[in-house]
């Protein structure tokens, strides 16, 4: 294996660099394993020690890593949320409390908590290895919940899948309802994946599934790790969900938020044992500056063993296929990347880099493979760091995949600031293609980020107002047109340029019309914004069905003709005539972007033979104007293929 500074010649100058992160990584894992070939998912099991168990005898163990605490008490609805004996750990060593109790001292669906009591300060606390979190509807204060019903959940299907190339479907249960309201497992499971399996994509990539107490946060202020969010239903009904998908050839993957924690005290582990820096960096490297959350110190040894081993929870307990982690930017600097320009390789390598969460994120990556080797790692990064997605042989990081960031800001800077006839088909081609040479990149239009209120979907840019008077079939609008068009082309070009994988945040297929705003005091918390409206898409009077019979062709056929083996290669680029095309392997796709002008018998290289149209972002069914004739079939001769191409329009054909 070539490492990465041998792959990237730029890298060459960062070789000590990479090598000493490369042994720091190697002495981490030594350390944790005790050996140089061993293995991390045998030592890493902090969640079934501490947190609340049910033992063989029926009777209950509950441990907590409280260091700073004086006393602790188990509280409860069992004992009138009171501090007393029968209910007091016991410090049993390094900063560890237990208590064993008779099983007839709880019962499944029972509420407690933690009283933590410290020098000159004491309070209610939510253990940090809960795995189940209520709230209580009248007084909004979370509460955790044994879980511990008579009979665990059967899997069905519990099957490896594989995703050497994941087309991903980006969802939030709460909101995939049409109804206004918090939507369950249940209804996801019955509603929502049929759409998903008919859709043809084969990843679900699930937000917000850790317990958060702010509903509006898109889950990404969590405060229990470990704990389901029970807004959306219980953990069989979710498991059970997995297992469904999985019957239907769907993988699951979770995104998971290890970058930071919420900073509320009572729900969270900030100040847990009137400690600042339990889990997280002293003084204000331990506060976000942007987020006002609380950063973790990946340096510390406990800190580690609990991330690690949540990654591993997740996993074993609900059967999922891997994750996407959230921040990952924000972990791997000091200050963050807040308006940070990445424009020079040595800020990849100098004091400005967090080496405890290069460490961390190799870590859980190895473990993440030892457990599920089939399992998928996603990195949201904006800068760039070289290695993040390379494995950890080539002195990489160890993730699958990387974020492509850069293309959904390129499209909605293209959107915005240019007209149609200053699109340039080169840059659109560079920025499309350009990754690391030894990375793997997940592609997209728009995700859930340009849907939250206060930006914009595509298809609201390229339409805004005309959308809500012209969607209909007979209402002909050239707003409309052009942004059914270009809707179509965007999410083409941006799949068949790919360079590992495709992701869309449900709705956007369909072109949904709004954007998402979680119930809040601003808007009187409504839920008007926190749905997604399905229906729209039902009628053949409505233009929303045909861009969703677009999308379904095209995941189809992406799959079909695994389109992301081999890289894409540039048979034209006419700036002129805003004319892009590509080839993948036996697939050429050709764009027009001109905004007037279309091309009859367009003339450019390609190989010999039959080629025949698959394609056809102009065809009626996909509210098109259905401007081309014949069979489909095209000759190529001398190395020349010509084509008819009108104006907005993409065709892609397969070589017999």
């Amino acid at each position: 294996m070539k490492k990465i500074y041998e792959i990237d010649s730029l890298l060459q100058p960062f070789k000590g660099a990479i090598d000493a992160r490369h042994r720091r990584i190697l002495d981490a894992k030594k350390a944790i394993t005790g050996s140089e070939r061993g293995r991390l998912s045998d030592a890493i099991n902090n969640y079934l020690y501490y947190g609340l168990h049910k033992e063989k005898d029926g009777s209950w163990v509950f441990r907590e890593w409280a260091p700073n605490a004086s006393r602790l008490y188990l509280i409860g609805d069992f004992n009138n949320w009171k501090r007393t004996p029968a209910y007091e750990l016991k410090p049993v060593g390094q900063g560890n409390w237990e208590l064993c109790v008779p099983e007839s001292f709880l019962s499944h669906g029972s509420l407690y908590k933690l009283f933590i009591e410290w020098t000159g300060g004491g309070g209610e606390r939510l253990p940090a290895y809960c795995t189940r979190a209520v709230q209580d509807p009248h007084t909004k204060i979370f509460s955790a919940q044994v879980w511990c019903p008579p009979a665990p959940y059967s899997w069905k299907n519990d099957k490896v899948l594989r995703r050497p190339h994941p087309l991903i479907y980006e969802c939030h249960i709460g909101m995939s309802s049409e109804e206004r309201k918090v939507a369950t497992f249940d209804e996801f499971r019955k509603n929502i994946l049929p759409r998903v399996k008919k859709l043809g994509y084969d990843t679900l990539q699930i937000m917000a599934l850790q317990e958060h107490p702010y509903y509006g946060s898109f889950g990404y202020q969590v405060s229990n790790f470990y704990a389901l969010s029970s807004r959306f239903g219980t953990p069989e009904e979710f498991k059970r969900l997995v297992d469904e998908a999985h019957g239907m050839g769907i993988a699951v993957v979770m995104d998971l938020v290890h970058s930071h924690s919420v900073d509320n005290e009572q729900e969270g582990l900030s100040m847990f044992d009137g400690r600042d820096d339990l889990y997280f960096y002293h003084g204000p490297q331990g506060h976000h500056p942007a987020w006002g959350s609380r950063c973790f110190d990946y340096g510390k040894p406990e800190t580690v063993r609990f991330l690690l081993s949540n990654c591993k929870f997740w996993i074993e307990e609900y059967h999922l296929d891997g994750f996407r982690f959230d921040g990952v930017t924000s972990m791997l600097y000091w200050d963050h990347g807040l308006e940070k320009a990445f424009g020079d390789y040595r800020l990849y390598f100098d004091q400005g880099v967090d080496e405890n969460a290069v460490t961390y994120l190799a870590l859980a990556n190895m473990l993440i493979k030892e457990i599920k080797p089939s399992a998928i790692t996603i990195a949201e990064d904006v800068s760039g760091m070289p290695g993040l997605a390379a494995p950890i042989n080539e002195y990489g990081i160890g993730f699958g995949f990387r974020m492509a960031m850069g293309i959904a800001d390129h499209w909605i800077k293209w959107i915005k600031e240019k007209r149609d006839e200053d699109w340039s088909t080169g840059e659109m081609w560079y920025e499309l293609t350009i990754k690391r040479p030894e990375e793997k990149t997940i592609s997209y239009a728009e995700c859930h980020d340009q849907a939250l209120v206060g930006d914009k979907t595509i298809i609201f840019r390229l339409m805004d107002k005309e959308m809500y008077f012209h969607m209909d079939k007979d209402s002909k609008d050239m707003v409309v047109d052009r942004g059914i068009a270009l809707h179509k082309l965007i999410r083409l070009v941006t799949i068949c340029t790919a360079g590992g994988g495709y992701l869309n945040f449900m709705g956007n297929e369909l072109g949904h019309p709004e954007w998402i705003d979680f119930p809040r005091e601003g808007n009187g918390w409504s839920y008007e914004h926190a749905r997604r409206q399905w229906s729209l898409a039902e009628p053949s009077y409505l233009r929303y069905k045909y861009l969703q019979n677009f999308d379904e062709a095209m995941i189809h056929l992406a799959k079909r003709l695994n389109i992301f083996l081999g890289k894409p290669i540039l048979l034209r680029s006419d700036e002129g005539r805003k004319v892009l095309i590509l080839q993948r392997k036996n697939v050429i796709f050709a764009f027009n972007f001109h905004p007037t002008a279309s091309f009859a018998d367009y003339g450019f290289q390609a190989p010999d033979g039959e080629w025949d149209v698959v394609l056809d972002s102009d065809a009626a069914e996909f509210d098109g104007f259905s401007r081309q004739s014949g069979d489909g079939r095209h000759f190529a001769v001398g190395g020349v293929l010509k084509l008819y191409l009108p104006t907005r329009c993409a065709l892609v054909l397969v070589r017999k």
